[in-house]
């Protein structure tokens, strides 16, 4: 049965009374996430498993306050746990290029930091002084002169046997050579020696051999000597410098005993120090390789004994937190940077820089999800991170090149961090059902809700959050009557009279904007009418182009008839969402149904310009036709629906009752009247549907009859299950209540027949007739009436085949 929407149903006021202050200021801020207990559940659940892959992704709407709640929740848990360790990353003495790492408790990073740059720059002062002094200077030089000494007897016993046996030892380019010489001491010339009797030079040759093996022998003993000499130097060196600077590094190793890794590393220090004390003695300047260009002194480099301490947890309280705006490969798990030296890039570990990933080791990493997917890696790197349990830092464009280069591959960093995503519904659900590791590393699902009840408690909680917005962003003080406009604004985003929005993104926008104009008043709070100038500002601001489809239709560029009565059309209605904006508009609907048997065709399902919700509501429309008509008869017609002057895809299925209507009218020739647009779903069972966008349809056709000029006949037919989600508009209202427009519910397909037809709609009779003077009457009738003509034609078509083949 129609019935007219009473005018308290097309709005649900909030009585400022229900509200026990006078202004904001009265009331405490709102401290507690706002009726989220099943995310609230499900955080505290995973944030407290400490099992592998209990990882969270946080879903709901934009604007539903998931990143600030995460950050509140994690800032409350985060700082009454321990904090982690810091870690560093040391040279690696055995390999270079696998930059070793230490993990030492909070601070003491930095202080083995501190403690080694120390080290280093007493023992460039230390050791040059050790080798300058009298003593050590004393030992290297009596080691010298007694190498030089025992040098000395070899070589003057060896030209002692050579002289004796009339030979000399002579110095060459390429060494020491034994020449024979005559008894004069003169060199036994080439020519000479070849005028010798056979048995003279083979007596030569061998007393040549015999003094060449002796010395080839003395030359090795010397050998031997000077590599003995030298190690005793260096043993010198190694002692003397122990003696001076020993105590210090001991006093480093006793200092970090219990840290085994770290002791492991200072001995390899020790060692390295004492294996290159050279580095530490003054350097001498290189000469000049051209005189006008003088040569930077070399110095050698001490970087080997930094410690680069890429996460300092010193001044941290409690477990690290990280939000990361910007989730690139390398602002997640760091980079290895390098530096241009003529014209080549170099590295070394003292450049590793530490990610968000490391910067959260022992905490909490949230990041938000689309933008970790838009970003080329990162996203499996992280699933990588998590699945194997550690962080390694990589050069990831290494594998996209042409030419392979020697970079550093620091040791990895055990992985203990319990990572959140953020972000929309869709997204969790994609990622849950193409993304079988996700399934794995993402078991818990925090979800969002976008409504709750609207009731005086969650009312008082409305208000709570204003004075909290207040208090953050210095806003004015909201009075109760600016408070009530809020929660009625509340309702209008949730679409619903008995339910309010926690889209707090939004709320909040509203709060600024009303504080701006409330000051453009020169008031001391904001009231109603602050609240009411600031949605219809902000309506204005965004409703270009509503206006200029409105004018189109004014004009008659867009043809919608709001008067008068036709055949075969009728005025659905639909929205139109802009991201930013939404706003309703009519449409006009034709049918044309004629003598036929290719059923109901969708024009825009044939150009592919219908969805296929839409398909879908075709077929139904066309189950119903032939349930309600075809009981004694099938239904045979032709007929075609369009939405007129419609260029874009169709979707949706709240046209099904207006395609029916234009249906029904043009099989049984009865006018509809245009001063009536309708917005219903059906079933086949003839029920009508609720459907969505119920406000801004109702308020797009009344302003378009508004500027079309209401004369009392215009209004929209909406479904019954729908007059909860009416929120409308002051003017709508007051229009309404003036008796110069009209909002009917229906609950059933029959039901709008009277009042777009003026005419009853007709139940069935036993017989299962309808009784005339009733559309349903007229339809069957026609109906019947396409059934026979068709037959008659088919009749014809037979008659002439027979005729034919006799």
């Amino acid at each position: 049965m129609i019935k007219k929407v009473e005018i308290e149903n097309l709005y649900r006021c909030c009585d400022s009374s229900d509200f026990p202050f006078n202004t904001t200021d009265e009331i405490p801020s709102l401290k507690d996430t706002i009726l989220q207990e099943r995310a609230l559940r499900a955080l505290n659940f995973g944030l407290g498993m400490d099992s592998h892959g209990f990882n969270i992704y946080i879903l709901g709407e934009s604007g539903t306050g998931k990143m600030t709640t995460i950050k509140t929740i994690l800032a409350d848990k985060a700082k009454d746990e321990p904090v982690p360790d810091d870690w560093c990353y040391v040279y690696n003495f055995k390999n270079p290029d696998v930059p070793g790492t230490l993990n030492l408790p909070p601070g003491k990073g930095l202080t083995l930091h501190k403690d080694l740059d120390e080290l280093i720059n007493i023992l460039k002062q230390e050791i040059p002084k050790v080798f300058e002094s009298k003593e050590y200077e004393r030992l290297r030089t009596k080691n010298f002169e007694e190498f030089q000494q025992r040098q000395k007897i070899l070589f003057t016993e060896l030209e002692q046997e050579v002289k004796e046996k009339d030979f000399s030892l002579r110095k060459t380019v390429s060494g020491l050579a034994l020449v024979p010489i005559k008894k004069t001491g003169e060199s036994l010339s080439e020519e000479e020696y070849e005028n010798l009797e056979p048995k003279v030079r083979r007596k030569i040759e061998e007393i040549g051999r015999q003094l060449q093996e002796k010395l080839d022998d003395v030359i090795r003993r010397v050998r031997e000597e000077e590599k003995s000499v030298k190690e005793t130097v260096a043993q010198l060196e190694r002692q003397a410098a122990l003696a001076s600077v020993g105590h210090l590094i001991d006093e480093l190793k006793n200092k970090y005993k219990q840290y085994p890794t770290v002791m492991g590393y200072l001995e390899d220090v020790n060692e390295d120090i004492l294996e290159h004390l050279d580095d530490f003695k003054p350097q001498e300047e290189q000469p000049a390789m051209l005189p006008f260009i003088k040569p930077a002194k070399a110095e050698p480099s001490f970087i080997r004994y930094t410690v680069n301490v890429i996460i300092n947890n010193r001044d941290t309280k409690g477990a690290p937190v990280v939000i990361e705006s910007n989730p690139t490969y390398y602002n997640l798990f760091g980079r290895i940077e390098h530096k241009l030296q003529y014209g080549m890039a170099i590295t070394d570990f003292s450049m590793i820089k530490a990610g968000s990933v490391q910067k959260a080791n022992g905490g909490y990493l949230v990041i938000d999800a689309m933008d970790l997917l838009k970003n080329i890696f990162a996203y499996d790197a992280l699933k990588r991170t998590i699945k194997d349990r550690e962080i390694r830092i990589e050069d990831v464009w290494e594998q996209y090149r042409l030419i392979s280069t020697v970079t550093l591959r620091p040791g990895p960093i055990p992985f203990n961090v319990k990572v959140v995503l953020v972000g929309n519904p869709w997204l969790y659900y994609l990622l849950y059902n193409i993304d079988e590791e996700y399934r794995e590393l993402f078991k818990v699902k925090a979800d969002f809700e976008n409504r709750m009840d609207r009731n005086k408690e969650n009312m008082l909680k409305y208000a709570g959050f204003v004075r909290t917005k207040c208090a953050e962003k210095g806003l004015l003080p909201f009075d109760r009557s600016g408070i009530a406009k809020i929660v009625e604004y509340g309702s209008r985003l949730a679409e619903h009279q008995k339910k309010l929005s926690v889209k707090f993104g939004e709320i909040a926008d509203i709060l600024k904007e009303a504080d701006y104009w409330a000051r453009k008043d020169k008031s001391d709070t904001v009231k109603a009418s602050h609240v009411e100038l600031a949605l219809d500002e902000k309506i204005y601001r965004h409703n270009k182009v509503e206006k200029k489809i409105q004018e189109a239709i004014e004009e008659g560029t867009i043809l919608v008839a709001t008067t008068g009565s036709v055949v075969g059309q009728i005025n659905g209605l639909s929205v139109i969402d802009l991201g930013d904006y939404r706003f309703g508009l009519p449409s006009r609907i034709t049918a044309k149904t004629y003598t036929g048997k290719a059923g109901i065709v969708n024009i825009e399902r044939e150009i592919k310009l219908s969805g296929k919700i839409h398909e879908k509501a075709v077929m139904i429309l066309t189950a119903y036709l032939g349930g309600k008509y075809a009981k004694k008869q099938s239904l045979t017609l032709s007929a075609s629906l369009t939405f007129e002057q419609l260029y874009g895809e169709v979707e949706g299925d709240s046209a099904t009752c207006a395609e029916v209507y234009a249906l029904l009218s043009s099989i049984s020739d009865v006018p509809l009247k245009q001063s009536i647009a309708i917005t219903c779903s059906m079933n086949q069972h003839g029920e009508v549907q609720p459907i969505g966008g119920a406000n801004e349809k109702i308020e797009g056709f009344f302003d378009v009859c508004k500027n079309a000029g209401l004369d009392g006949n215009h209004g929209v037919i909406i479904p019954g299950r729908n007059i909860r989600n009416l929120m409308l508009k002051k003017e709508v209202i007051d229009t309404t209540s003036e008796g110069k427009f009209h909002i009917y519910s229906i609950d059933s397909i029959e039901d709008g027949i009277e009042i777009l037809t003026g005419m009853p709609a007709g139940e069935m009779q036993p017989d299962g007739n309808y009784p005339e003077g009733t559309l349903n009457f007229l339809v069957a009738k026609k109906l019947q009436e396409f059934s026979e003509a068709l037959k008659e034609k088919k009749d014809e078509e037979k008659e002439k085949n027979n005729k034919k083949n006799k």
